[in-house]
């Protein structure tokens, strides 16, 4: 299958609002025992005008095959909208939990919010989409960071 695209498409539902997901991939495997869908190469994950992409992404659905969660790895990176700001970002790991509403990014997590050029780095960064709050954890006595500049009044 070298050469082609696969490409899903998911509906999730968010507080009475349906919301398509499409998804590129150049592979696909599914084992609905399991509740899982693996895709690999040149991973796109659409919805709305949030993108991810990556290397490999599995997707793991609940027991109606409805998608709980999403967690893409290898070269993880990602453009999504939260209340009207455009954030960029990318890390080891991201994960999308669909019932929380939350993202969370794992391992070298970078987040810049692009208007204002805010950028928070970390081991490990949460935004929780239904409460509007940000937390970034870092370990081994690496600081957590956070870059902003300041305007002259």
């Amino acid at each position: 299958m070298v050469g082609r695209k696969i490409v899903l498409f998911l509906t999730c539902v968010s507080v009475a609002i349906a919301t398509q997901v499409e998804i590129k991939a150049l592979n696909f495997y599914s084992d609905e025992n399991k509740g899982e869908s693996i895709l690999s190469g040149n991973v796109e994950v659409t919805r709305g005008s949030d993108i991810l992409n990556s290397e490999k992404l599995i997707i793991y659905t609940d027991k109606n095959r409805k998608p709980i969660r999403y967690e893409a790895m290898q070269n993880a990176r990602f453009k999504v909208v939260l209340k009207g700001k455009i954030y960029k970002g990318s890390g080891d790991k991201f994960i999308y939990n669909v019932l929380e509403d939350t993202y969370e990014i794992k391992g070298h997590a970078y987040i810049n919010e692009l208007k204002s050029n805010q950028k928070l780095f970390g081991d490990r960064i949460v935004i929780n989409r239904k409460a509007n709050v940000y937390r970034v954890e870092s370990k081994d006595k690496k600081p957590a960071r956070f870059v902003f500049d300041l305007k002259d009044q």
